[in-house]
């Protein structure tokens, strides 16, 4: 859990450094304007509301790989404890420094337990979309609440 806090705390930290980005660029009494909460805005390889968003949306998974530079999270094997014979394991991947929908790409591994091992099982694509609808949702959540600040 220590290393999941610490990067919940590093994307926090990288969402406050672009808020002071965009409070540093205003003159004296000057609003910060809409381009500076706008898409690209990023102070990591990738756009940093897409990376929020992808942190959050896998946040009840054990994380083994977040790499802010690459636009890579990589959960371990996740079992719901309400149905412990079957688990999931995720990648997702940022693609752009722009918040467009065809910059994440989300990939799920399924398991079930069967005769005392895990074996493959298909992941319906519905699965896979519903979590790429939920942090695109959620990025673009992010980026509104930006600009209205």
């Amino acid at each position: 859990m220590t290393f999941t806090r610490s990067i919940r705390r590093t994307a926090a930290i990288a969402g406050l450094a672009v808020a002071t980005l965009a409070l540093g660029a205003c003159s004296k009494g000057e609003r910060p304007r809409a381009d500076l909460a706008a898409a690209q805005v990023s102070t990591i390889g990738v756009n940093s509301y897409l990376w929020r968003a992808s942190l959050e949306a896998v946040s009840f998974a054990p994380l083994l790989q977040a790499d802010s530079s690459g636009g890579v999270i990589v959960t371990d094997w996740y079992a719901n404890p309400n149905n412990p014979g079957e688990r999931v394991k995720m990648t997702v991947t940022i693609l752009d420094r722009d918040l467009r929908a065809d910059a994440l790409r989300v990939a799920a591994s399924r398991q079930v337990a069967q005769s005392g091992g895990w074996v493959d099982a298909p992941v319906q694509a519905a699965t896979v979309q519903k979590l790429e609808d939920i942090i695109l949702t959620k990025a673009r959540e992010l980026r509104r609440q930006a600009i209205a600040n």
